[in-house]
């Protein structure tokens, strides 16, 4: 039975339903969770005497052989879907691939799925068990920065559709997740990197603190993987645990009275009204980080022009982002971008702008009332302001790159499986035509199975990037039935 408080009240013409519904799940601090001697993980599978793990290629590259030893050390027999999620493979067909392997697997109702990995991963595994005969459980063990501290707190899962992110998704939460910096010991620093922005975030408009410390330690806390390193010093380690601690709960804080959004003014959307457009616009796409980076610095120059911060905060606040490699302007963020992106985020909240500024460090104001001169005015300033700082304010590793698998190391197959779909609902023929477009695959930029699909019928365009499928139109829209990596 499911844990629901409900009413049903008849009214003149039918009856009107209240349900509330307990959402309940667990975080549990455990450095080393596959190390054999902590059972807790383990525990969780002892029921069912066997696990499905979905997890990044990379992480299993680095991890697979101690997890595949800890389950056997603790009897339980282990499968583990291998996946290849960046942001412009966090698709349908990517989401499929995890349903195939659940299906094969046979999962049980209430087993839970355990998803090892990055927020890419536990994004579209978690959406896969969303979907998956409509609820079905998982557990998280979040490995990168980015996973550990935000993509950990929310219950949104979700996969990208065409060129808009997260546009599929649920709220969905896992029943348990283990929290395991250890992993930062192995991350590349362009990810700590890219992580790192999540946590000035939080702190800039909620927690000023948590600001202090990431001020005083930004560059060892990035070099040394927040203090997990073998060089590290106690300080630093000290500091690193406290700011996880506190963002965390603060995050969780913010988050937990509002789980399914049904209040649109969020804290956390800082750095997030126009970095969902602006993110995917480079041909290689920006890094989460950077990207929200670049949203949240311009937020702060908009802040400072209507004074809701100081100057000295502004520059305190740059100097942060800029001192961390991170993003703070690109030369294709422009008008037209910011545009758009204010056009797709009023769609998203409900027509409102919503967009979340500091005022000051520490607390968050919501702007409602800006209009199109304003906020490009205050681009043009924020540019000018980008020349004064090392490399206009573009970051150091911006890029999505080798470690960010679902992009540079593709998946061919799924390219091939779609053309064949595509072949046998009768909008391919042999010279790969498609009836009023065409089907381009280009391998010249040095990414395999780079494809384009350009539906002309219905006046859309669709894209298969990297070999994974970003939506086909109308006559291809039976695809997702055969075409699964």
């Amino acid at each position: 039975m499911s844990d629901l408080t409900a009413t049903v009240t008849p009214t003149k013409n039918g009856f009107h339903v209240d349900g509330y519904e307990k959402i309940s799940y667990d975080f549990t601090f455990l450095d080393g969770v596959f190390n054999p001697e902590n059972r807790q993980l383990a525990e969780c599978y002892k029921r069912w005497g066997r696990v499905l793990a979905v997890t990044d290629l990379n992480v299993y590259n680095v991890y697979g052989e101690q997890i595949e030893k800890y389950f056997e050390h603790h009897g339980l027999e282990l499968k583990v879907h291998k996946t290849k999620i960046g942001e412009k493979a966090k698709t349908i067909p990517t989401f499929l691939s995890i349903v195939d392997s659940m299906t094969e697997f046979g999962i049980i109702r209430k087993e839970p799925v355990l998803v090892v990995g990055g927020g890419l991963v536990t994004d579209v595994a978690g959406f896969a068990c969303a979907a998956y005969r409509r609820n079905t459980n998982f557990i998280r063990v979040p490995t990168t920065v980015i996973g550990l501290i935000d993509a950990s707190v929310s219950i949104k899962v979700a996969v990208n559709y065409g060129n808009y992110k997260n546009r599929l998704g649920a709220y969905h939460a896992p029943i348990h997740t283990f929290l395991d910096f250890t992993f930062l010991r192995t991350l590349p620093t362009a990810q700590i990197r890219n992580g790192f922005a999540e946590l000035i975030k939080i702190s800039t408009c909620s927690h000023l603190p948590t600001f202090e410390l990431l001020d005083k330690y930004c560059e060892q806390l990035i070099e040394t993987g927040f203090g997990r390193t073998d060089d590290a010093s106690q300080e630093v380690r000290e500091a690193a645990d406290k700011i996880n601690l506190e963002g965390i709960h603060e995050m969780l804080k913010l988050e937990t009275p509002n789980l399914h959004e049904i209040g649109l003014d969020r804290v956390i959307a800082y750095g997030h009204t126009w970095s969902p457009m602006h993110e995917l616009v480079p041909e290689t796409p920006l890094r989460h980080g950077h990207a929200i980076s670049i949203d949240m610095a311009y937020s702060a120059t908009l802040a400072n022009n209507r004074k809701l911060i100081t100057d000295e905060e502004h520059r305190r606040i740059l100097s942060l982002f800029s001192r961390a490699g991170l993003s703070m302007d690109h030369h294709q963020f422009d008008e037209t971008i910011l545009d758009k992106g204010t056009a797709a985020i009023l769609k998203t909240r409900d027509g409102k702008l919503r967009a979340a500024v500091p005022n000051p460090i520490g607390r968050c104001t919501f702007l409602n009332d800006v209009k199109a001169a304003e906020l490009n005015a205050a681009l043009r300033r924020h540019k000018e302001l980008m020349k004064g700082y090392a490399r206009n304010g573009e970051g150091i590793e911006a890029y999505v790159d080798a470690s960010d698998t679902g992009y540079t190391d593709n998946n061919r197959a799924e390219t091939q499986a779609i053309e064949v779909a595509a072949e046998k609902a009768g909008v391919l023929n042999g010279n790969g035509l498609v009836h009023g477009g065409h089907l381009q695959v280009d391998n010249d930029d040095g990414i395999n199975g780079h494809a384009n699909l350009v539906e002309h019928t219905n006046g859309t365009q669709e894209s298969l990037a990297n070999g994974h499928a970003e939506g086909l139109s109308n006559g291809v829209n039976g695809y997702t039935n055969g075409a699964r990596a």
